[in-house]
């Protein structure tokens, strides 16, 4: 599906279409590894200034540009629709809401969070000494977003980046060029200076350049094949790396829950953002007893939902970004009905529209063996599956290769935290679903297959700096009793202080004073 163009596409240059209508939006500068490597280097220069930038003048900047986004946000939530073909009401609620929260908490919070920190170093402190950690920006810190997000995920790691005080160069999706364009716009009207956030756009080439140029720290949103060449990549210059490499999240529905909020939570958990979304209900688990009438009220409300073009109001579900994604979707629902699974509604391309849309769809009938219940998705699917017990629902959550966020819903809260507990996944909610991306203040990230590393929180924070320890020591009038030179009184202190010392104890530790002045007599001679 594409537009027949009117002009030949330039060597240097690439198209980005509205995927709902299949039209031309765009042609967009494509990034050459020399143009991506200059820009790394002009980062790297700036960073110098920007590091030492106080924390008061980056927290204006930011708070600036989220001035901007608010004057500006019916443009920017259109521009979000058109590229990437969600709802545009999605635009607002889970691209520029979350976002703006994120930006105002890390720009006013950062200097605190990472403020120095003394350390209890125990018995040495006695002795005069003293350590602190105090937190360093790394340097260039590359950022290569996707397109499902494409305005919320790459702007808030931009924005934590720089409170940090590093600088940023953005590859976004080739799909979605136009808002990564979008956020350093906003940010070159808030006064950032010059080059301390880049934008470099253009397709894996020029992902992977970024890569090579070695920048001081990698931020990835993407596939698990991608992430794995990048993580591969990286080690070559020693780049510590950031993966967040997608999810097939679980729902699990106990009996006790309120099925009429789980069920309209399940609905918009699989289908927002037309299920492209990595956290999105991928798995669906019920218990037996109540499958049937909950089953009942997720094909009704799916049933209800409104798909059309994103830019209309009243639209519920959107296009996928692309033909290909579609196909994937396609393939899945294919092989489910082959292994003898049922769709009670959707299931089919949605043929009212030029462009990528498929139909909300909800499988019944399906268990861990399918295909569609291991790989990712990445489709408006619904796959529900039946559990007995809890003993075998959190069994099935964790029968997979992903461990990205995961759901429990109940009536008794301490039971869903206990299963919560026993799910390896990076998030679990309870009585929630898929949103807590929207939670800047909180880690996002996952175990297994879902990647390493994480995002936004203290945690995610904590990515973008580097630890750095400061022991000082006060006692300079003294040696140190472990120095040169080595004499059966050196030989003795040191067992007497493994004895004594060593545990921590003051009172233990008293007991090797006639020793210790013994060692320090002979050394000062």
């Amino acid at each position: 599906m594409s537009a027949v163009l009117e002009f030949p596409i330039k060597k240097d240059e690439f198209t980005t279409f509205n995927p709902a209508t299949g039209k031309e939006i765009a042609r967009i500068k494509t990034f050459s590894p020399a143009e991506v490597l200059a820009a790394v280097e002009a980062s790297r220069a700036v960073w110098q200034v920007w590091r030492i930038t106080p924390f008061a003048e980056r927290s204006r900047i930011v708070m600036r540009a989220r001035e901007i986004i608010l004057e500006e946000m019916d443009e920017i939530a259109r521009l979000i629709s058109d590229e990437m073909g969600k709802p545009v009401a999605e635009g607002y609620s889970a691209e520029i809401v979350p976002v703006l929260d994120l930006m105002q908490y890390f720009a006013r919070k950062t200097e605190k969070l990472l403020k120095p920190r003394k350390v209890d170093i125990g018995l040495l402190g006695l002795m005069g000494r003293t350590s602190k950690i105090v937190y360093q920006p790394l340097g260039v810190v590359a950022i290569i977003s996707p397109w499902n997000f494409p305005f919320s995920i790459p702007l808030g790691e931009v924005v934590m980046a720089l409170m940090a005080g590093n600088t940023v160069v953005l590859k976004p999706s080739e799909l979605t060029p136009l808002v990564g364009k979008k956020i350093a716009e906003i940010f070159e009207k808030a006064g950032l200076p010059k080059d301390v956030l880049q934008v470099v756009t253009g397709d894996g080439r020029t992902g992977a350049a970024l890569v090579d140029a070695a920048p001081d720290k990698i931020m990835f949103t993407g596939s698990v094949e991608t992430g794995k060449k990048i993580a591969e990549n990286a080690a070559k210059s020693l780049t510590p790396v950031v993966l967040e490499l997608g999810g097939k999240d679980p729902m699990i529905v106990f009996a006790d829950a309120d099925l009429e909020k789980a069920s309209s939570a399940a609905v918009w958990g699989a289908f927002t953002n037309s299920g492209q979304a990595c956290s999105s209900v991928e798995r669906l688990y019920v218990e037996q007893t109540v499958a049937a009438k909950f089953t009942e009220l997720v094909v009704k409300k799916t049933q209800a939902l409104r798909q059309s073009v994103g830019s209309e109001e009243t639209t519920d579900v959107g296009s996928m970004i692309t033909e290909d994604q579609l196909k994937i979707v396609e393939d899945h629902v294919r092989d489910f009905l082959l292994s003898g699974a049922e769709i009670l509604t959707g299931g089919e391309r949605n043929s009212k529209f030029e462009g990528t849309f498929f139909e909300p769809t909800v499988i019944t009938g399906a268990d861990n063996s399918m295909r569609g219940m291991r790989e990712e998705t990445f489709g408006p699917t619904l796959p529900i599956a039946v559990f007995e017990d809890e003993k075998e629902a959190v069994s099935l959550a964790n029968d997979t290769d992903f461990g990205l966020t995961a759901s429990v819903w109940t009536g008794d809260i301490s039971k869903g935290k206990r299963v919560a507990e026993k799910i390896r996944a990076g998030t679990v909610t309870v009585n929630e679903v898929l949103y807590t991306h929207g939670i800047g203040q909180t880690p996002w990230g996952g175990f297994k297959n879902s990647g390493y590393g994480r995002t936004h929180g203290l945690e995610g924070l904590m990515e973008l700096v580097a630890p750095q320890h400061i022991h000082v020591n006060r006692f300079t009038f003294v040696p140190d009793v472990w120095w040169f030179g080595y004499s059966k009184n050196a030989i003795e202190t040191f067992r007497t202080m493994a004895r004594t010392f060593s545990s921590g104890s003051v009172l233990k530790s008293i007991k090797m004073i006639p020793t210790f002045l013994r060692r320090l007599r002979e050394l000062m001679k």
